[in-house]
């Protein structure tokens, strides 16, 4: 076994990952809801069945940019905190393909 340590994550790069894979999870969940709600809404004629259909275009673009945003935060408060204590350290092996 091979100990490892993450003495630093890369702001940018990381963020904007989890940015990018937010935007495309919120989209699984965001589709149904909006379906449901416009479905729904349009049963109640409502002031909320206007604010149904943007709601899926909308909420996924959020998520991407309130993930990239903590994701940010997390990183640099992670460097912060891994300059004082070393880092986390994370046990590695070789790959092995069968």
């Amino acid at each position: 076994m091979n100990m490892r340590r993450i003495k630093r994550i890369g702001v940018l790069k990381t963020s904007l990952v989890a940015a990018i894979v937010l935007l495309f999870v919120s989209v699984i969940f965001v589709i149904p809801m909006g379906i449901i709600m416009a479905l729904v809404s349009a049963f109640e004629l409502s002031s909320f069945a206007i604010w149904s259909i943007p709601l899926i275009f909308i909420l996924p673009i959020f998520y991407g940019v309130f993930g990239f945003i903590s994701t940010a935060i997390v990183c640099l408060v992670y460097n912060l905190v891994a300059k004082w204590t070393g880092g986390v350290e994370v046990e590695t092996e070789p790959a092995s393909f069968s």
